[in-house]
């Protein structure tokens, strides 16, 4: 089973993270790329937890696919929640010190830094976010 759905909430953030590492590591993705995407997930989960259904909660489902030569993972976020395309946000000026700064973005920053691709689509009342990274 390469799919999970369960509810957008904080509390589930360990299982998420949990599910996917345990497809990471069936295909010895190294430490690095672990790391990298445990943070992603901690970043794009929480934001579905936090906003896609508030004040409400609904579910959200998280998919892993795994391609060889070279070795890629492709983690998919599916939401019912309201529409919002994170690739839209202005990315931060990071030449800025932390007062001088906006609140907000640096997540999605990271993810998009970090990861290989991420792709967001709105597609038949779902929001669908992918983020692909190659374990090499």
């Amino acid at each position: 089973m390469n799919e999970i759905t369960l509810d957008a909430t904080i509390e589930n953030l360990d299982r998420v993270t949990e599910f996917v590492n345990e497809k990471l590591e069936a295909v010895d993705c190294p430490f690095k790329a672990v790391t990298q995407i445990d943070v992603v997930i901690d970043e794009l989960f929480s934001n579905i937890a936090h906003y896609a259904y508030k004040p409400d909660v609904g579910p959200a489902t998280v998919t892993v696919d795994v391609t060889d030569d070279p070795l890629n993972v492709i983690i998919t976020f599916k939401d019912n929640g309201k529409p919002f395309n994170p690739l839209e946000t202005a990315d931060p000026d990071t030449t800025l010190s932390a007062d001088e700064r906006q609140i907000g973005g640096l997540g999605i920053f990271l993810v998009k830094k970090t990861m290989d691709s991420v792709t967001y689509e709105y597609k038949d009342g779902q929001n669908i976010l992918s983020i692909k990274k190659t374990c090499n």
